[in-house]
């Protein structure tokens, strides 16, 4: 990434960003957590938090350092969702949950889930990133989620610069990592009225832990800005594939057994038991195309209206290798159509299963009374694994199951600020709407891998489609909110209400098909802001009901009575200070969150987390209480010269689940613990940085230190607290010889100790935090 220098801290915003340009620029950089002036509490990452992470890295992990936020992946790349988790004040993106909106340049990602959804960065490239704006709790009225229980995440994409560049970027480091990148901005184009630029990047590299990966990315981004008197026309598109090998869970006896490997393994066995947790059969891919316009105008009776127009396709699918051939078809005795091939059947239930076979593909059975000798990877398998308990010449057979996703989304937003004056009070009035038009589709497959003996290459023709959904959706919201200012007092109330229709339609049965509404009641917010008798000075205090639609995976369950459950739903309370000094910046809240109808499925993970292969529609939801959470964050910074600044956050948080309301017994039937902490939730965090630059050179240094988090709701399973560092170091060229001028060096250490830790959790174990990972990179503008 370019790093750009300014005189206090060059942030790096981007692979284009021109060093050149601003070669003669000695103003400050912004080095603060910015907070906007409003009713809540809300953060904004910095040009030195885009500096601490590598420019391979995902956007993700540029908001770490915020307070109440803590974000955990497979890597310092961030190449893998799979792992990846965000926890915002207890809320928490995961695997299993979706409690946190996202949502870029204000518009709805389409969910964060792993399954067919898609975070931040699939949108926006670590170049392309303006910054992130985080609204804890108390979400801003107008964010546009389906996911926002805990607060919204709003990453912004940098716009156009004024004077035409060409930039080119190399970034190489551990693990195989390689990055290069290439980007033009026009300037001025069109008689002046438009600004643009074109970007890609293509990057890749292995797992940390045993280097078998194969991680790649490529990345393209157009973005143009035109104005036209009081009128301006935004327009954005990107296109983003992908290839992940993922990082696995481990339960915490494993991690203290051995903390450097996640159990997947990286050369192929022969052994179909074994060969399921190999890492190139655990993948994802996954291609993201997302664009919009947006007008914006004002008119001269203080109306101004935004209006955009906004489209995605996702496409792609996650892989697996179970270690079986499933038996879907009646053979009559004969040889196995599923292995002899040609053949595929639809939807037919599964009957059985098949382990090896001989040369005719007939199906063999374990010899009896064989026990196994194979203990790797689930504590030991049956006989019907193991090749010693079967003929010398019985062949093992084995599948790789794709599960695919598709999604195509297509929205309108508009928005409305009309300022006024009553009776000498000023007054705001907001409003909008949101309208969005879904349709998913998931579809899985099983395919024969054609020699187990070999590798995991599979046939192109699957033995076996064991369902073909699709699950159309809409979405209606609007929301209306009132601001009066009354001198050093501005006072906000606001209203919004979500209309979402989501149904599945089943590709196989067309009897099978179900309805959902989840339509929310009239949400409340409001609060104010009262500027202090002290300069830089203001208290806010606000209150916000917040909601979650249920979404289509409610209905990927057959077993699922939808006429039982109910929306989940937040109320967030917070009130807190903010001053903004010449040298000294920071903010003080204080929040409560009650989290009801908390909405979990059951039924995914057998015994002794020994995975169910056929999965597909079994298991049940249920609204199993919720949480309550209460807590302060207080972060700040203070510019020590014109070179130095120091930045500190530090969060506590106490999240407890509530009981079902349905007794003690209930309770322990469904694995609800009630006053026990919640999974992920560290009970406190505490996060410095130290950052130095001069017109020449930079420099900076962050430290985070988690709490204990548990692991298990019955909080008897411990990930022990963990402190990583950051490290960054740079230089222009030109400060290093003449023949370097035009070029800018950049070095980035992430985990600078090699911390060994869990990182996120979810589910029934952690993963393991990122290894110490260095990347070195080199920019030059033409």
């Amino acid at each position: 990434m370019l790093f750009r220098t300014k005189a206090l801290m060059l942030a790096v915003l981007t692979a284009t960003a021109s060093s050149a340009a601003q070669a003669d620029t000695n103003e400050i950089e912004e080095i603060v957590v910015v907070t906007k002036k409003k009713i809540f509490a809300n953060q904004s990452t910095t040009g030195v938090m885009q500096e601490q992470q590598n420019p391979i890295t995902s956007v993700l992990a540029t908001i770490d350092n915020l307070p109440g936020v803590n974000i955990t992946e497979g890597d310092a790349f961030g190449f893998d969702d799979w792992s990846t988790t965000i926890n915002l004040r207890g809320f928490q993106n995961s695997l299993s949950e979706q409690q946190v909106g996202i949502t870029i340049d204000g518009l709805p990602n389409g969910e964060s889930n792993y399954g067919g959804g898609s975070k931040a960065n699939r949108f926006i490239d670590s170049s392309n990133l303006q910054g992130v704006n985080v609204s804890q709790g108390t979400a801003d009225i107008g964010s546009r989620s389906l996911e926002a229980l805990g607060g919204t995440l709003d990453f912004r994409t940098r716009d156009p610069r004024d004077q035409a560049t060409p930039s080119v970027q190399v970034s190489a480091g551990s693990h195989d990592a390689l990055r290069y990148a290439v980007s033009y901005d026009t300037g001025a184009i069109f008689n002046d009225s438009t600004h643009a630029y074109i970007s890609a990047s293509h990057q890749e590299a292995t797992d940390w832990i045993s280097q078998a990966a194969e991680n790649e990315r490529d990345h393209l981004a157009l973005k143009f800005v035109s104005q036209f008197d009081r009128t301006s026309l935004t327009g954005y598109l990107s296109y983003d594939d992908t290839q992940e090998d993922n990082y696995q869970r481990i339960t915490l006896g494993e991690f203290e057994a051995d903390p450097s490997t996640d159990r997947l393994i990286a050369d192929w066995t022969g052994i179909p038991y074994v060969d399921q947790v190999h890492r190139r059969g655990w993948s994802t891919l996954r291609e993201n195309i997302f664009g919009y316009l947006k007008l914006e105008t004002t008119f001269d009776s203080g109306l101004d209206v935004t209006a955009s127009l906004y489209t995605h396709k996702n496409e792609g699918r996650g892989d697996w290798v179970p270690p079986q051939i499933v038996d879907v078809i009646d053979d009559q005795g004969g040889p196995q159509s599923e292995i002899t091939g040609g053949v595929t059947a639809f939807g037919d239930p599964i009957v059985g299963a098949i382990y090896f076979v001989d040369a005719q593909g007939n199906a063999l059975t374990a010899r009896a009374g064989c026990e196994s000798s194979i203990t790797f990877p689930y504590g030991g398998a049956g006989a019907e694994f193991d090749p010693a308990c079967y003929p010398a010449d019985a062949i093992a057979v084995q599948s790789y199951r794709h599960t695919h996703y598709e999604k195509d989304r297509l929205g309108l937003t508009a928005d409305f600020t009309y300022a006024l004056d009553l009776g000498g009070v000023a007054n705001e009035l907001r409003g909008g709407f949101w309208y969005e038009d879904q349709a998913r589709k998931e579809w899985r497959d099983w395919h024969k891998i054609t020699d187990t003996r070999v590798g995991p290459e599979f046939n192109a023709q699957p033995y076996y489609v064991q369902y073909d959904r699709e699950y159309p959706r809409e979405v209606l919201n609007y929301f209306l909110e009132d601001s009066i200012n009354l001198d050093s007092v501005t006072i906000t109330l606001g209203v919004r209400q979500f209309f979402v229709d989501v149904e599945r339609q089943d590709n196989f049965n067309a009897a099978n098909e179900s309805r959902l509404n989840s339509d929310s009641d009239v949400l409340f917010s409001g609060g104010f802001r009262w500027d202090l008798p002290i300069a830089g000075a203001e208290l806010f205090a606000g209150y916000s009901e917040n909601f979650k639609a249920l979404n289509d995976l409610v209905l990927e369950r057959d077993a699922v009575d939808s006429s039982n459950i109910e929306p989940e739903t937040s109320e967030n309370l917070e009130i807190g200070v903010r001053y903004d000094g010449d040298v000294l910046r920071g903010s003080f809240a204080y929040f409560n969150t009650t989290f009801d109808n908390r909405l979990e499925f059951f039924g995914a993970q057998e015994a002794g987390n020994i995975p169910n292969y056929t999965i597909g529609t079994d298991g049940r939801y249920d609204n199993v209480g919720g949480i309550e959470t209460d807590g302060f964050e207080i972060s700040g910074t203070y510019l020590a010269s014109d070179t130095l600044s120091l930045y500190s956050a530090f969060t506590y948080i106490d999240a407890s689940y509530v009981g079902t309301g349905l007794g003690a017994a209930a309770d322990a039937a469904l694995g609800v613990f009630p006053d026990n902490q919640v999974v992920n939730t560290p009970e406190t965090s505490w996060v410095f940085s130290a950052d130095w630059a001069n017109e020449d050179y930079r420099a900076g240094i962050s430290a985070k230190r988690v709490d204990d988090r548990f692991i298990d709701r019955a909080n008897t399973q411990v990930a022990e607290a963990y402190t990583t560092a950051d490290l960054y170091l740079g230089a222009k060229g030109s400060a290093i010889s003449d023949e370097l001028s035009g070029l800018d060096f950049g070095l980035v250490v992430n985990n600078l100790f090699d911390e060994s830790y869990l990182g996120g959790i979810s589910g029934f174990g952690a993963w393991l935090g990122a290894a110490r990972t260095t990347v070195v990179t080199v920019s030059a503008d033409f």
